[in-house]
């Protein structure tokens, strides 16, 4: 099972430290491509050296490869919202997370979305059955 996992990265990283979080939650259930998304030193070494399209190409090929993509939605981010929107056209099974006690509102195109999956959450505690849940509907044939 491979696991496009997003996050805002240029957008704010606030919440890198949940993002490290989910990462490790999500490799209960496959690879995550992005595993690097929780660490503000991997991405300020690595990303940092690589050009824009570069960045692009090689997310893009991820999102490819996956066989789900689950994002966090929590903080606005363009690049995202962008992943978000290839994955639909790719067919891929989609979950957005979302924190309740955010001072952001989660944009309506992605709330409004039939093709979206969409929790909001207010701990990562409660995480672990949506993941269940997901995992089991949209990725039964999945190996842990």
């Amino acid at each position: 099972m491979k696991i496009y996992f997003c996050g805002s990265i240029r957008g704010g990283r606030q919440l890198a430290s949940t993002y490290e979080k989910l990462i490790v939650m999500l490799s209960g259930y496959g690879n995550v491509l992005t595993e690097h998304l929780g660490s503000d030193e991997i991405i300020e070494n690595k990303d940092r050296i690589l050009t824009d399209k570069e960045i692009h190409d090689r997310d893009m090929q991820w999102v490819r490869e996956s066989d789900v993509v689950v994002a966090d939605v929590t903080v606005p981010s363009l690049g995202v919202g962008y992943e978000i929107g290839r994955a639909i056209e790719m067919g891929k099974p989609l979950l957005c997370l979302f924190n309740s006690s955010s001072d952001y509102t989660l944009s309506a195109m992605i709330a409004g979305s039939e093709e979206v999956v969409n929790h909001t959450y207010e701990n990562l505690e409660e995480l672990g059955v949506v993941l269940d849940q997901f995992f089991t509907e949209h990725a039964p044939g999945r190996t842990s």
